[in-house]
């Protein structure tokens, strides 16, 4: 069986999120377990949110792997993957405002606009909760194909957020090796889509 069956397989999206599900099966039965550590409300809010800026890179990879590899089959996974994204950053949310917070919401809010990471990760997700909410085909209708792109486009601001939020929250312990692996790893990606984007420009400036 070659790849491109393996990926059109009716067990191939199962599989694949059930695997990217496991590391929010484990800190489930860490929490059961007792075996987070210290601070466990701690560990749970830097995991998820290190693991939605995981799903992240992976769903922005599947276009440049489509496209390098010549698999259109890959297309598939991008919404869910987009949706595990928000999935993960909804629970680094969730932790952040239960654990820490204790939905103390007057705090929660002077919270946002004492320290400025926090506001940045907030901004990163209400976007990508629009994102995630226009993610259906019944919205790319009702929206327009071109202004769902539009919308969709998005997704790089996200990024750019992200990695922002994620660097101010490790400025206080002065440890950036982890920022500067996803920021390398989000560059990347990004840049990979402005050379394609100048490669289409330079197509069209020679046709005749």
């Amino acid at each position: 069986m070659n790849l491109r069956a393996v990926l059109r397989h009716a067990w191939a999206k199962p599989l694949l999120w059930g695997f990217l599900l496991l590391p929010f099966a484990f800190l489930v039965l860490g929490i059961f377990q007792q075996d987070l550590g210290p601070n466990p409300a701690e560990y749970l809010i830097r995991s998820t949110g290190e693991l939605a800026l995981r799903m992240l890179c992976l769903t922005l990879l599947i276009t440049p792997l489509r496209v390098q590899l010549s698999l259109p089959e890959l297309a598939q996974f991008r919404r869910g993957l987009g949706l595990l994204t928000f999935f993960y950053a909804f629970m680094h949310a969730l932790c952040y405002s239960l654990l820490d917070m204790e939905w103390a919401w007057d705090d929660i809010v002077k919270d946002i606009w004492k320290r400025p990471f926090i506001l940045v990760g907030v901004l990163s997700f209400v976007l990508l909760s629009l994102l995630a909410g226009t993610s259906f085909n019944r919205a790319v209708k009702a929206m327009g194909a071109h202004r769902w792109r539009q919308l969709h486009q998005a997704v790089y601001v996200i990024a750019g957020l992200a990695i922002l939020h994620f660097f101010w929250m490790r400025s206080g312990k002065k440890n950036y090796d982890d920022v500067m692996v996803y920021a390398a790893i989000l560059g990347l990606l990004l840049g990979w889509r402005l050379w394609r984007k100048w490669q289409t420009w330079q197509a069209a400036k020679i046709k005749p």
